[in-house]
């Protein structure tokens, strides 16, 4: 633990040339990892992080490609993009690689993707959901409108959108988002 703080860290040392060089890093509290394909779970899971920190909980945003050790972390919010009913590989990936720590730590889910303001499909999304619930027990998770901007779409996304008439704009309920957040904040103590 760091000595000016309650919170994991690590100290590395390393010799080059005679010198003994050490680093020490202390880690947040909380992290909130992401996988997003076009920023729109990548910007909620940045102001989560953000309101946290508001409300005095040290926390940081990453995705899920980046985060090196989650066991270096406290509390773990995990969120995904959902096309097709799924989270994105390499978010189930991340979760399935590190399970056993995911199922030692307080740990919340959010999935972001249905565009428009009411949910159509009556079928469980993402699939990923039950099987998640079983081994890591979250304490809560949660489903968050998204945004789409054709401008940031392949030629292949855009006709897929066309077809299933998906419409354009940024759907996401911030003041939900923050909400939630508060919610972790006030679980966390």
């Amino acid at each position: 633990m760091c000595n000016d703080q309650d919170r994991p860290c690590v100290v590395t040392l390393s010799a080059a040339k005679g010198l003994v060089r050490w680093a020490h890093r202390c880690f947040p509290f909380a992290l909130i990892a992401y996988a997003s394909k076009h920023g729109s779970t990548q910007e909620i899971a940045e102001r989560i992080a953000e309101k946290l920190r508001q409300l005095g909980k040290e926390a940081e945003a990453r995705q899920v490609d980046a985060v090196a050790d989650p066991g270096s972390y406290e509390a773990l919010v995990i969120g995904s993009a959902v096309y097709y009913g799924s989270w994105l590989k390499e978010a189930t990936e991340w979760v399935h690689r590190n399970q056993a720590i995911l199922a030692q730590r307080p740990v919340w889910l959010f999935s972001v993707g249905p565009l428009g303001t009411d949910v159509k499909d009556a079928e469980q999304q993402p699939k990923e959901m039950p099987e998640f619930q079983q081994a890591i027990r979250p304490r809560d998770e949660r489903i968050f409108f998204g945004a789409l901007d054709h401008n940031k779409l392949s030629f292949p996304e855009r006709m897929v959108v066309k077809a299933v008439r998906g419409p354009e704009g940024d759907f996401r309920d911030w003041q939900a988002i923050e909400a939630w957040a508060e919610s972790i904040a006030r679980d966390l103590g």
